[in-house]
């Protein structure tokens, strides 16, 4: 077994205990384990000659996420990018913590957890590259679900926000998604304003 396969099945194994579960053709699955398969998927769509340390940040980018619960911090723009770091440093210290029990060099990890954390966005290739794989997760598999419990204004103003994340490599990626009609037209009226 490849060293990125044992980290792919230890990153999964630990997702597995999501209590929180997905439904997909009438089958559950543990939420962030499909979230982590789901960026695995795309990244290989969108850049099939990326690094190791780019597929294993990829695939444990929300690891464990369920361990720390939006509803613990305050309501908000502020509590929620407070939420957010403490994410990016739990998803970053998970990782590592598994990546070292596995035998990973520092330089590798210290790549993994730098790209989670997304320092040097939008100088950083990789980083970039990342952003772009998530926003196009979120539209392709998230973003009906958005649709269901928000209004028009502010699902467009998400989308905006999403496509300022992301390259023009990813945007043009993103034209290209399977979205259902409603979503498409969504996404061309945000992009028209």
């Amino acid at each position: 077994m490849s060293a990125l396969t044992a980290a792919f099945e230890a990153f999964d194994s630990a997702n597995r205990q999501d209590p929180n579960q997905e439904m997909v053709d009438g089958q559950a699955h543990p939420k962030e384990l499909l979230y982590a398969q789901r960026m695995s998927k795309r990244l290989r769509q969108f850049a099939p000659d990326s690094s190791d340390a780019l597929q294993l940040a990829a695939r444990c980018q929300h690891i464990q996420r369920w361990k720390i619960a939006r509803a613990d911090y305050p309501l908000g723009r502020q509590g929620y990018k407070k939420w957010r770091s403490e994410l990016a440093k739990f998803h970053a210290q998970t990782a590592g913590d598994i990546l070292t029990h596995l035998g990973y060099e520092a330089t590798t990890i210290k790549r993994v957890q730098d790209l989670l954390q997304k320092k040097h966005l939008k100088r950083d290739p990789e980083v970039q590259a990342l952003e772009d794989v998530i926003c196009l997760v979120f539209l392709e598999h998230y973003l009906a679900d958005f649709a269901i419990k928000h209004e028009e204004a502010k699902l467009i103003d998400i989308i905006q926000k999403t496509w300022r994340k992301m390259s023009e490599k990813g945007q043009q990626a993103a034209l290209q998604l399977p979205l259902n009609d409603e979503l498409l037209a969504l996404v061309q009226k945000a992009l028209a304003v």
